[in-house]
């Protein structure tokens, strides 16, 4: 048996990483930091569709319910005998207490009955590495747009683990807006989809709505434009649901956008990365694209199913840290508002 201080970190080290944040319960085994072997994933979409949004007992619920038979269908699903992991890699924050205290206490569980090494890792960090896991040839140093329902960020990625914050909302992530926007036009949840299909049908610049701190350094404001979308459906009740989705939807990517290609420029930066759930946006990932190709550097975008929450890069950032900093003590709990590893 493989004890965690006789683990050489390498190319041939395969890690589960397991990951229950917030809705989404997923576990995945990649090996060597980017070989992707399985990755499963459980959504609870259905389950809080009916709120509105993510209830957090019904999700630690669900999460119970899903997490051992996602982790077996994902050793299954890579053919390999729960011997052959050398590693387990669990989100321990940020999100919400109850559901990752589920992921937390089933890999050290693991780890502790398998005699492998437990490596805590940082939500935020893992989106870093999604793009990573399908482009391994990335090149530092690279932009990452960290974009979903809980953070809006500007990150420089340096190398692996060295991180520094560029800039970051000042109230709503991107995601809460879209999410708040879909559910005052009633178009379903969750709302970044939703808007993104009603949008299709749209003119983006139907309405100017306005696009706050766009021209103001590289922190981000989404509030007024949600407000300001809000007030302007109440004064023109009879406006299509299309319009004012395609409208919002281009002030969010406008300022998304144009913020990276900022800090991109201020870095010298080799490329822009996506990452976060609202990377999987249509409208996002073709303006990006365009802006890179433009400014004549890379822009890298996840698959979709990477955008979104997921064990895979779980694991590809478990293996990172594993590498540089060897296993997180059994001690670690769950850290609800765990920030990522900045350098100063």
């Amino acid at each position: 048996m493989t004890t965690p201080d006789a683990l050489t970190v390498d190319e041939s080290t395969l890690v589960l990483g397991i990951e229950t944040s917030c809705d989404e319960t997923a576990a995945a085994l990649v090996m060597g930091g980017n070989d992707v072997v399985s990755n499963v994933v459980s959504t609870q979409i259905e389950l809080h569709a009916d709120f509105g949004g993510v209830v957090p007992e019904v999700a630690s619920r669900a999460h119970l319910d899903a997490l051992n038979p996602v982790i077996s269908r994902a050793i299954v699903e890579g053919g390999v005998d729960e011997s052959r992991i050398d590693a387990i890699a669990c989100t321990v924050g940020p999100g919400l207490v109850g559901a990752l205290l589920v992921g937390v206490s089933a890999a050290k569980s693991l780890a502790l009955a398998w005699g492998k090494p437990f490596v805590g890792v940082n939500h935020m960090e893992a989106h870093l590495y999604a793009a990573s896991l399908e482009d391994p040839s990335l090149e530092f140093p690279l932009v990452v747009l960290l974009v979903s329902g809980g953070h809006t960020m500007l990150v420089e990625m340096q190398d692996h683990g060295r991180y520094r914050l560029l800039g970051q909302t000042i109230d709503d992530a991107a995601g809460e807006a879209f999410d708040k926007v879909a559910r005052f036009l009633d178009l379903g949840y969750p709302g970044g989809p939703a808007i993104d299909e009603a949008a299709l049908l749209g003119d983006p610049d139907a309405i100017p709505f306005p696009r706050a701190m766009r021209d103001a350094g590289l922190d981000f404001s989404f509030s007024g434009l949600k407000t300001s979308v809000m007030n302007y459906v109440r004064k023109h009740p009879d406006v299509g649901d299309a319009d004012v989705a395609a409208s919002f939807q281009m002030a969010v990517v406008d300022v998304l956008v144009h913020k990276a290609r900022l800090a991109a420029a201020q870095v010298g930066a080799t490329g822009i990365v996506l990452g976060g759930g609202v990377a999987a946006n249509s409208v996002l990932r073709e303006e990006l694209l365009s802006a890179c190709a433009a400014d004549g550097i890379q822009g890298f975008l996840p698959s979709r199913a990477m955008c979104t929450d997921n064990a895979a890069m779980i694991a590809a950032a478990g293996w990172h840290r594993l590498r540089s900093d060897g296993p997180s003590t059994l001690d670690v709990g769950a850290i609800p508002n765990l920030k990522l590893p900045l350098i100063d």
